[in-house]
């Protein structure tokens, strides 16, 4: 890590993380206000949390990540900017939704571009799958949203299978369509240039009956 990500875990991580031994966190007690509750998984390095926190100050975000220079970036920033609606988890999204996460609390969970596992050995260990998703939904409020984005067509497809067969979620956009870019969902650097290269992004966005 940075000496700049070392000063937001060492600094920013006592103000704003939790860790799975940690089971204080509540939505209504863990943030200094009200509003809409959105989880993000695998944030990375959170360019997209801090923009639409800071765009977004009425709403609660929390981030899941395991990677920590992400994490001590995000906290750096959080510090340096003033940010006040901002958590983070620095552990395995899976067992955070598992141990931490209350069911029906989350107003919108995102995750955008999780690690597709090119390789058809490795597929089982892409994230969105038929279990994760179900324990993605039951944390989900009713009428909550979930909304996924990827740069690789064929784990779109399956995302697309996967949510699609899921009977508590409707697809916003009409059935086995993909979304247009909401613009809630911050353009990345890493997209534009994928844009440049003549690469798609698919979105998918589902909501809780």
């Amino acid at each position: 890590m940075t000496d700049r990500q070392k000063s937001g875990w060492d600094v920013g991580f006592p103000k704003h993380g939790f860790t799975l031994s940690d089971t204080r966190f509540d939505w209504d007690k863990s943030f200094d206000m009200t509003g809409p509750r959105v989880l993000e998984i695998g944030f990375g390095m959170g360019d997209s949390l801090i923009a639409m926190a800071e765009q977004n100050p009425q709403s609660r975000y929390l981030g899941i990540e395991v990677h920590r220079p992400g994490v001590g970036k995000v906290l750096a920033e959080v510090e340096q900017l003033g940010i006040t609606n901002v958590k983070v988890f620095a552990d395995d999204a899976v067992s955070v939704l598992e141990a931490i996460i209350p069911p029906g609390s989350v107003d919108l969970m995102q995750i955008f571009f999780p690690d597709p596992w090119h390789k058809k050995r490795h597929h089982k260990r892409r994230l969105v799958q038929p279990e994760f998703v179900s324990l993605a939904v039951s944390r989900l409020s009713t009428g909550g949203r979930l909304h996924l984005a990827t740069d690789w067509q064929p784990y779109a497809e399956h995302m697309m299978d996967v949510l699609s067969s899921t009977e508590t979620l409707k697809n916003l956009a009409g059935d086995r369509q993909f979304s247009p870019r909401p613009e809630s969902r911050p353009e990345t650097k890493f997209e534009r240039r994928g844009h440049r290269l003549g690469h798609g992004v698919w979105d998918l966005l589902f909501t809780k009956s």
